[in-house]
């Protein structure tokens, strides 16, 4: 998988650890920021009941 996508990216190999990076950090950020809090909605542990 990573080999196919690894062609699949332009440039020579100094763009495509550019790229990469790239869309790693947009990755992260949009599982920080969109999908964990969504999914911790769904969790059990925020009824609190005292």
């Amino acid at each position: 998988m990573y080999a196919y996508l690894w062609r699949k990216l332009p440039g020579p190999p100094a763009v495509k650890w550019l790229l990469t990076l790239i869309i790693l950090v947009a990755v992260f950020f949009l599982l920080m920021e969109v999908v964990f809090p969504w999914v911790s909605s769904l969790m059990p542990y925020n009824d609190v009941a005292v």
